[in-house]
């Protein structure tokens, strides 16, 4: 009996060993040129279009806090290119520093600029993709990606008298997309819009920087092939 149950574990045991060899491919050495072997995406981007909503903030201002909203466009030429538009809209709100500088104490009141709203069009250029294990529990794909825009930017001086300025705008910026399920996904992208505008009350020109902060919703056309 006792070499009955042996052979028994020994069958088992060089059965298990030819499936574990059967399922072990060896395909050698992967050259360079043959990476999208291993690159296959779960969540391609090629031959898609890409509409989102952002909320953002411009933080960084001396005497302003602006809140905005962006709307964005993306059409996808290929897994790192895409042509990227993006059209926004807010109002800066004075900040403690404002506040107090034109308080009775000082008396002055900054010839500052607000945003009012931008149409940005460019190119996004995303070179990784790459995912990351949640404390064991989910895999997260994303991709990283800097974006090169121009447009135009309208703004308002918080003096009354000040008048708008439309300043010519290049705008540079870097973020991430990380992906919902296929049709999904979450973007965050700090850009920075650069801005030459002429102002009405010092009848001067001026550069300015708009640091921008934004988190929006995306949502993905079917993936090529699919519906």
């Amino acid at each position: 009996m006792h070499r009955y149950f042996g052979a028994i574990t020994l069958s088992i045991c060089a059965l298990a060993s030819t499936a574990n060899a059967q399922e072990t491919v060896d395909i050698g050495v992967i050259k360079n040129s043959e990476r999208r072997v291993v690159q296959k995406l779960l969540y391609p981007k090629e031959g898609r279009t890409e509409l989102g909503v952002h909320l953002g903030v411009m933080p960084f201002d001396a005497y302003l806090v602006t809140p905005n909203l962006q709307v964005s466009f993306d059409l996808h030429l290929s897994e790192s290119l895409s042509v990227s538009t993006i059209v926004g809209g807010g109002y800066g709100l004075k900040n403690a520093t404002y506040a107090e500088l034109e308080s009775p104490t000082y008396g002055v009141a900054p010839d500052a600029y607000r945003y009012l709203s931008s149409v940005l069009a460019g190119i996004q250029y995303a070179p990784i993709y790459a995912k990351m294990n949640l404390n064991g529990a989910r895999v997260v794909h994303f991709d990283v990606y800097g974006t090169a825009r121009g447009g135009i930017t309208l703004e308002q001086s918080v003096i009354p008298s000040g008048g708008i300025a439309v300043a010519p705008t290049v705008s540079l910026g870097v973020g991430t997309r990380f992906f919902w399920g296929e049709k999904y996904a979450i973007r965050v992208e700090l850009r920075d819009d650069c801005m030459i505008e002429r102002r009405k009350l010092t009848a001067s020109t001026h550069f300015k920087q708009n640091a921008n902060i934004t988190v929006g919703f995306t949502m993905m056309s079917p993936v090529k092939g699919k519906r």
